[in-house]
C-alpha cells in the first residue's frame, strides 16, 4: 500500500487519459489530500485523419476530471517518439514473424520514457491507472544492502497489468506511483459511480496503447502492407486457402482467420516463403508446447528469479509453474509443468515468484 504521508511534500505528475482507472487515481491522490499536476499524453495517428483515434473525446473527459479536483492539465506531444520507437520495434518483429507486444514498449518507452524526458522529470513521482501495485523491502545482504522496490501483482487477476510493465527500467519503477493498483475493477466502477465521474461508465480502451479505436490488423497494413501467401495443412501439405500476409496473424491464433471449412489454427510460419501452416480440429498437439528458450532477460530491479517460477506468455488470468534452467550469455530454458498452447517467438515471458506475487521482468521467447 502507498504510504500517502510521505507524499506530502512531493510532486507528483499525474498520466490523465480520459478512461476512468486514471480518474480515478485523481480522485485517490486528492482524497489524501494531494493536489497532483496531471498530463495528456498525445500520441495521434501519424497525422492520418482517417483514423479515430478519440483524442477529442478522452480530452473532455480529462479537462473534467481535471477541474473538479482543482487540478491543472497539460498536453504533452510524444507523437513523433511513439511512431518512431514503439511502431519501429512493432513492424521490425511483425516482418520478422514474431509476435511482439506493443503496449509493452509503450510503458517503458512512452509513458516512463518519452514522457518523463519532456515533462516527468520535474516530479517526484509518476502516477497511472495501471492495475499493479509495489512494494519496498529493507536493505538485505543479497540486495546490496541496497533498498528495494518491486512491482507486484493486483489483487484483480483479470486486469492485473504487471504483464505490460515487466519491461520497464529499475529507475522507472522508483518513480511509478499505482494509487488503484490495490483495487478490483468493479470497486474501482463503484468509486467512478460514487463521486459522479464523468467517465464512470465509459467502457475500457481494447485497442493498443494510445491508439484508441485503431485497429492491430489495420495499424500492421499501414506500415507493413500486403503480400498474398498460401495456407497450407501441415499434417496433409494441402493449399486449403490464401492470406494477406504472415505478419497479420499469430501462432496458435484461430479467431478471425477466414479460413474455410475450420476450425484452423495456426500452428507454424515460413517467414521467408510467406506460408503460413495450419492445423485442422480443436486444439492440435502441434500447437502447445511445454520447454522453450528465451533470451536477454530484463529485471526491474537487478534481481534474478530462483530455480522455481511461475509466468505468463500473455495477457491472461492464468499463471504456469516452472523451472528456469540458466544457460549462459542472457539465455533461459522455461520447464513449463504444463503444456502451454500458443507459444510464439517475439511474445514476452514474464518471470514471477512462485506465488506469483512479485514480477521478476521478462524476456523475449525465440522459438
Amino acid at each position: 500500500m502507498i504510504d500517502y504521508d510521505e507524499l506530502k511534500d512531493k510532486r507528483i505528475a499525474v498520466l490523465l487519459s480520459g478512461g476512468v482507472d486514471s480518474a480515478v487515481v485523481v480522485h485517490e491522490l486528492a482524497t489524501h489530500g494531494l493536489t497532483p499536476d496531471c498530463f495528456y499524453i498525445k500520441i495521434g495517428a501519424d497525422d492520418n485523419d482517417e483514423w479515430d483515434c478519440s483524442m477529442e473525446e478522452d480530452m473532455e473527459m480529462a479537462t473534467a476530471v481535471a477541474r473538479k479536483y482543482g487540478c491543472r492539465l497539460e498536453v504533452v506531444d510524444c507523437h513523433r517518439e511513439y511512431w518512431d520507437q514503439v511502431t519501429a520495434y512493432t513492424m521490425n518483429k511483425v516482418r520478422a514473424g514474431m509476435t511482439p507486444n506493443p503496449d509493452v514498449m509503450c510503458n517503458r518507452l512512452i509513458k516512463f520514457g518519452a514522457f518523463h524526458e519532456k515533462r516527468g522529470h520535474d516530479y517526484d513521482y509518476i502516477a497511472t491507472g495501471h492495475y499493479a501495485q509495489t512494494e519496498i523491502l529493507p536493505p538485505t545482504p543479497s540486495a546490496g544492502n541496497e533498498r528495494l522496490k518491486w512491482l507486484c501483482t493486483s489483487p484483480d487477476p483479470v486486469k492485473d497489468q504487471t504483464d505490460f510493465l515487466a519491461q520497464i527500467y529499475g529507475w522507472q519503477l522508483e518513480k511509478a506511483l499505482f494509487p488503484i493498483g490495490h483495487y478490483m475493477k468493479d470497486e474501482v466502477r463503484q468509486i467512478a459511480e460514487r463521486e459522479h465521474l464523468v467517465n464512470a461508465r465509459r467502457k475500457d480502451s481494447q485497442g493498443i496503447c494510445f491508439l484508441g479505436k485503431i485497429n492491430y490488423t489495420d495499424y500492421i497494413k499501414r506500415y507493413v502492407g500486403e503480400q498474398q501467401g498460401d495456407v497450407i495443412e501441415l499434417e496433409t501439405g494441402r493449399t486449403i486457402g490464401a492470406h494477406r500476409g504472415h505478419w497479420f496473424y499469430t501462432i496458435g491464433q484461430r479467431k478471425g482467420l477466414g479460413f474455410g471449412g475450420g476450425p484452423w489454427f495456426i500452428v507454424k510460419k515460413d517467414v521467408e516463403a510467406n506460408v503460413l501452416y495450419v492445423s485442422h480440429g480443436y486444439d492440435p498437439a502441434t500447437a502447445y508446447m511445454q520447454h522453450f528458450p528465451i533470451h536477454d532477460f530484463h529485471s526491474i530491479n537487478g534481481m534474478m528469479p530462483g530455480e522455481r517460477i511461475t509466468f505468463k506468455i500473455r495477457h491472461t488470468p492464468e499463471y504456469h509453474r516452472a523451472t528456469l534452467e540458466t544457460l549462459g550469455d542472457g539465455r533461459y530454458m522455461v520447464h513449463s509443468e504444463t503444456r502451454i498452447h500458443g507459444v510464439a517467438p517475439g511474445q514476452f515471458c514474464v518471470v514471477y515468484d512462485e506465488h506469483h506475487h512479485r514480477c521478476y521482468g521478462s524476456a523475449e521467447i525465440t522459438v
